[in-house]
């Protein structure tokens, strides 16, 4: 019955998942949680229609190139064959950071874009970021111009790099389909004229890669809607959080991504992080998760969120059904709090108090989001 069902399933793939100019995601009701879901209906698939490469599919689905291998470890980088199954990302963890402006989790080659003219909506766009001897620098910023057919002046650096491997690049390189800026770029308020921009034809594949300069690279569809919706002024968070957490309807979810290259923390350090944040979001108790399901998060590292508690939802209103005559009786003001909830996979475990309101946010692990520099 099961095989039926997956089969038939895939038979609407081409229907409900089509390309889209950007993942778009709409806030959970429930304040607090930061679990958002592309794909409301389950499982994201594709089927191939012909034969192809994984690069092909990412860019057919404006996915980075790293996050569609992460996730199909099974098939061939080069070669999808017409009518394999290619998984696609669905559930997403919202970095930590405030909630608006440009978001910009490296690890994760991923923004999250919080539109200030669309209130509870959440644009998700893959990118490219610096290499290892290049990197994007961390910390918040903002985005202080904005330029349509940028012009491209090398700095002296790239072009000694470039004359060495026998390519060399002119003092100005003019807007086109070769302007390794595309046709939009952001100015941000770094020094080293860092910028958000598109891409020429030769770097397209390069999307979802540490692969630049220390700029942050776009595919050309994904750089002019965020041109559109993004403001001078706009902030802009650059974070490094390879491990996210996140409730979703009282479930708890982890998601984990491998370092940046040449920046391996090793399974120990990344388990003692992850156990932090855990508890960081269960109100500062370690709640009774799946182990199971976490030591496979951080094996993995193919950035799939994976549910790793259940707690029991709040009770909507305990003093409902008090009647008139039980409260003229004395009565304690202590309410009792639920003993007993059930983790994801596990049976029925103890709970902390109902969460009180949000506290200021304080610091957390390096790369996590600490305030203004």
């Amino acid at each position: 019955m099961k095989a039926c069902v997956f089969f038939l399933y895939l038979l609407a793939l081409s229907v409900h998942y089509k390309p889209v100019f950007a993942a778009t995601f709409q806030m959970p009701p429930t304040p607090g949680d930061t679990v958002i879901i592309q794909y409301p209906d389950g499982v994201a698939l594709t089927k191939a229609q012909q034969n192809e490469t994984l690069l092909d599919v990412a860019r057919r689905f404006l996915l980075g190139q790293t996050e569609i291998v992460r996730l199909n470890p099974d098939l061939d980088r080069w070669l999808v064959r017409k009518g394999e199954v290619v998984r696609l990302p669905n559930k997403r963890i919202l970095p930590d950071t405030p909630h608006n402006g440009i978001t910009l989790n490296l690890p994760e080659f991923r923004m999250y874009v919080y539109p200030p003219d669309q209130p509870g909506t959440v644009l998700s766009f893959a990118h490219g970021v610096g290499r290892q001897d290049w990197k994007t620098p961390l910390g918040q910023t903002k985005v202080t111009k904005k330029v349509k057919d940028p012009y491209w002046y090398p700095p002296e650096s790239i072009r000694r790099e470039h004359a060495a491997m026998g390519d060399p690049l002119p003092a100005v390189v003019p807007p086109g389909p070769n302007n390794p800026l595309g046709a939009y770029a952001l100015h941000l308020a770094l020094p080293g004229e860092y910028r958000i921009h598109g891409t020429d034809i030769d770097k397209i594949y390069g999307i979802g890669m540490q692969i630049t300069h220390g700029c942050v690279r776009m595919y050309p569809e994904n750089i002019a809607q965020l041109y559109r919706v993004i403001p001078v002024g706009t902030p802009v968070y650059i974070v490094k959080q390879p491990i996210k957490v996140g409730w979703l309807d009282n479930v708890l979810y982890i998601e984990a991504h491998p370092d940046l290259e040449g920046e391996d923390i090793g399974s120990s350090e990344r388990y003692s992080i992850a156990l932090a944040l855990i508890q960081k979001a269960n109100n500062g108790e370690m709640p009774d998760f799946d182990q199971r399901a976490l030591n496979d998060a951080l094996s993995k590292l193919d950035g799939n969120p994976q549910p790793l508690y259940e707690r029991l939802p709040p009770l909507d209103n305990p003093l409902e059904n008090v009647t008139a005559e039980s409260q003229l009786l004395p009565v304690k003001t202590e309410a009792k709090t639920p003993t007993r909830a059930k983790p994801a996979t596990q049976p029925s475990v103890k709970i902390p108090a109902p969460k009180p309101p949000a506290a200021k946010r304080t610091a957390s692990p390096s790369g996590y989001y600490r305030g203004d520099l």
